[in-house]
């Protein structure tokens, strides 16, 4: 397994005469499989509400997705269950798939009751997770209806950030309406991984199965973007490094020992690229071709029981010239409209939270164009609808409060149902 990185500048000349330039810098990521790569164990976790308000259909849909997935596990693979309500408990215990039909046969069992306690699931089955994590592909579902309301939800960021440290990657899933989905999406995005909008419990089985597809692909584990910026170049100050695909996420980083920036990228899928955005200026340079970054992957290979590899150094250019004519990139211009379809929709939530409905409306129409622009059809027709109803002066649903929010944030997966 290899690692494929590619950097591309937004536009690749720079004005010689101009004492700062702006542009976006976009770093395409993935795993390349290779003909002797074996295939790397699953190391996966499920996390289930199995509250009172999941009693019904709901449960029931969950225990048949559930049952789907130790299916579709293979010798070697690992799996653990946590379920929780105002109390968590692990019903399966990590270990290696041997018996799948007493696994199923404690799913089954499983009945509603209770409230809510996010937190207590989180911490056990993270704790579960961790004991198989060595050469395998570390995965979690988390799957809840409700509030928080027996939990505190800073525990669950602590607990998601200890995840990120442990290299386990956490995703979400909301079902029904009544979820938070800010807390979800910061679990989720802590863990690198995906926020997922169940509406309907028919759409359970079908999501389960979307997730456990992509995690199928992941073949490097534990990967870090390293790069280090030339005198006169820098970082944007505010919000400078954003994941825009699969899905769009806000990333921190960190500086290492050696001066460069160290940005957690987690799991990387084969063939299937993890892009990252950075906001870069560049003050004036000498004429010529100029290198302005040097870009490095540090990662674990699980197949062949490898940790800490590099990639060889890549440098970044630009054409520094007197006479300047823009070179700009499409792909990198999708990618920048991404970004700011997932900024304009959190500039809307953050105007309907100080009640300025009619802010709001704007930025969403604002956020529709934006996601037509970049041929997102879907998602201009949630945001459209969002910011149609405000202007009528209607309320949002809790149901287009979260549709909007899943499409800001990805265009992989299919457009949450009306």
């Amino acid at each position: 397994m290899k690692v494929n990185l590619q950097p591309t500048l937004n536009d690749s000349n720079l004005d010689a005469n101009q004492t700062n330039s702006q542009r976006q810098l976009a770093i395409s990521i993935s795993a390349i499989a290779e003909v002797v790569d074996r295939n790397v164990p699953l190391n996966l976790c499920l996390i289930l509400d199995h509250s009172g308000s999941m009693n019904g259909r709901p449960l029931e849909t969950v225990k048949q997705a559930a049952n789907r997935l130790v299916d579709r596990l293979k010798p070697g693979d690992r799996l653990t269950i946590v379920v929780f309500d105002h109390r968590a408990k692990v019903l399966i215990p990590n270990q290696v798939i041997e018996d799948p039909e007493y696994i199923k046969r404690q799913i089954n069992r499983l009945t509603a009751d209770g409230g809510t306690a996010i937190d207590e699931g989180l911490r056990l089955g993270i704790e579960e997770l961790a004991k198989g994590k060595k050469d395998t592909v570390s995965q979690v579902f988390l799957l809840t209806d409700g509030e928080n309301e027996h939990g505190n939800n800073d525990r669950c960021l602590k607990f998601a950030q200890l995840a990120a440290n442990y290299s386990l990657t956490l995703n979400t899933l909301g079902f029904g309406d009544n979820w938070n989905q800010d807390i979800l999406e910061k679990i989720a995005d802590a863990g690198l991984g995906t926020l997922s909008y169940i509406q309907k419990a028919d759409q359970v089985v079908e999501e389960f199965n979307r997730l456990f597809s992509r995690i199928q692909t992941i073949g490097l584990t534990n990967a870090y973007l390293l790069f280090s910026l030339m005198p006169n170049v820098r970082l944007a100050e505010l919000k400078p490094i954003a994941q825009v695909s699969p899905d769009t996420i806000e990333l921190p980083f960190q500086q290492e020992a050696d001066g460069r920036f160290a940005v957690r990228l987690g799991d990387l899928m084969k063939d299937a690229e993890r892009v990252i955005l950075a906001n870069i200026y560049l003050g004036q340079l000498p004429e010529g071709k100029q290198a302005i970054a040097n870009l490095q992957v540090r990662y674990d290979d699980p197949a062949s029981n490898q940790v800490g590899l590099l990639t060889p150094n890549i440098p970044v250019y630009a054409n520094i010239t007197r006479v300047y004519q823009p070179a700009a990139n499409p792909e990198v211009q999708q990618s920048i409209l991404a970004l700011a379809k997932y900024r304009q929709t959190q500039l809307a939530e953050a105007k309907l939270q100080q009640g300025d409905r009619a802010g709001a409306a704007t930025m969403l129409q604002t956020a529709a164009k934006t996601a037509l622009q970049m041929g997102d059809t879907g998602a201009a027709t949630v945001l459209q609808t969002s910011a149609t109803r405000l202007q009528a002066g209607q309320e949002l649903s809790e149901s287009d409060r979260k549709k909007t929010r899943i499409v800001s944030k990805t265009v992989l997966q299919d457009t949450p149902r009306p």
